[in-house]
């Protein structure tokens, strides 16, 4: 054959080839590129965070012999978070003075020593890992909110962090949300916005005043770019809420779960509210007040920041929530599973008997030190925070709420 000047195009991808003898081989390595331009468009972000390491797991990782451990990792300060990275690391963000991480790269077995990501700065909670680039992403503000945020990147698994600079659309009412002081983000498996962030946040109705309680929301950002540029959704369809959680089920449904301040009369503001999304969190529906979670002690309507986790199990959506479970005061604190994905909470363990504040919940992953671990990070005794770590095994020996009942096989 002669030498001729061949362009493919396949896919929207474009290949050329300038005065290339065709044979055999030839026509053989033109195949396989078109085979490989075929798989990349057919990649979704699912496919790429599965290509490093899978995202979930057998429900087996978090069974066996029942394990609780709790170590403090930090002293003088409020405002937890705790993530897993891609990598498996376990990383306890804490702080409004300035905002640190510690870093545990044996599952929590160990803590290394203090790293600044900010300072000043104001834990803006939201902490969350980008499961297609393995990047970490906080949010912190300058002081107390409402106030100016940055956004910290790491990409080197929590070691050394930079600001970034980010675009935060407002929302449909032209409200530009805070960021204080909610659960950590996530990134979305399933579904058509697979690979998207999406993180909780809220709109103040200027300070947090009594009087204007009526006026607050939460909400959520999403990004779809990596983190550069968020949009904001509609307004969680309830006033006075603040300080939420949100997990994706198997389905791509959100869950959405939050704190509230106040609610309007007939309702109940000192349980939990939840909504779902099914459009990657830009819109809620579905307002439910949960009767089985409380919203912090039960003696104020104030309530308390609560964490909240989906295990990375594959084809379950087992939940598992913490705050306090007191009459009085911000102690007891405790964790409720629910194995319907949010619609029963069937039982709860106490963690901790003494002081517990604000608390954030997260789960190992599947093939690293953290696998089969279920981790609480909440603030304790003398404005120190402690990390417990616990298995499923050891919840499944609490006891009945009434809320429905806990499956008698969960591998059914």
């Amino acid at each position: 054959m002669g030498n001729i000047g061949l362009q493919i195009l396949h896919s929207g991808h474009d290949f050329f080839f300038e005065d290339m003898t065709i044979s055999k081989l030839t026509l053989q390595l033109v195949k396989s590129i078109l085979t490989w331009a075929c798989l990349a468009r057919l990649l979704t972000a699912a496919d790429l965070i599965a290509a490093n390491g899978p995202i979930e797991g057998p429900l087996d990782d978090f069974l066996g012999e029942s394990r609780i451990e709790l170590q403090k990792v930090f002293q003088d300060d409020r405002m937890p978070n705790i993530v897993v990275t891609r990598d498996g690391t376990v990383l306890a963000t804490f702080g409004t003075s300035g905002v640190r991480v510690r870093r545990s790269e044996d599952g929590g077995k160990t803590w290394g020593g203090e790293i600044t990501i900010a300072k000043p700065g104001f834990h803006g909670g939201g902490t969350t890992v980008d499961e297609r680039s393995g990047d970490v992403l906080a949010f912190v503000e300058e002081t107390h909110p409402p106030a100016p945020l940055k956004v910290y990147r790491s990409r080197d698994d929590g070691k050394t962090w930079q600001a970034d600079k980010v675009t935060i659309h407002p929302d449909s009412k032209g409200n530009v949300p805070s960021m204080h002081m909610n659960e950590h983000g996530i990134t979305l498996r399933h579904g058509e916005h697979q690979g998207r962030l999406l993180r909780p946040s809220r709109c103040y109705a200027g300070k947090n005043d009594e009087a204007l309680w009526p006026q607050h929301y939460t909400n959520a950002i999403y990004s779809d770019d990596r983190g550069k540029t968020w949009n904001t959704s509609d307004p969680f369809p309830a006033f006075g809420t603040g300080e939420a959680t949100v997990a994706e089920l198997s389905d791509g449904t959100i869950y959405y779960n939050s704190r509230r301040h106040w609610a309007e009369v007939g309702a109940n503001p000192r349980r939990r509210w939840t909504a779902i999304s099914d459009d990657g969190g830009a819109t809620w529906k579905d307002l439910k007040i949960c009767q089985s979670l409380p919203d912090g002690p039960q003696d104020t309507n104030y309530g308390t920041m609560g964490g909240l986790v989906r295990l990375p199990v594959s084809g379950k959506d087992i939940l598992v929530y913490s705050n306090c479970d007191s009459p009085q005061g911000r102690r007891l604190g405790t964790v409720w599973a629910s194995f319907d994905g949010g619609n029963t909470w069937p039982l709860k363990r106490l963690v901790f008997e003494g002081k517990f504040a604000y608390s954030s919940l997260t789960a190992g992953r599947p093939g690293t030190p953290s696998e089969g671990w279920i981790y609480c990070h909440f603030e304790g005794p003398n404005e120190d925070s402690t990390v417990a770590r616990f298995n499923l095994a050891w919840l499944l020996a609490g006891e009945s709420t009434g809320d429905g009942t806990a499956p008698k096989n969960l591998f059914d």
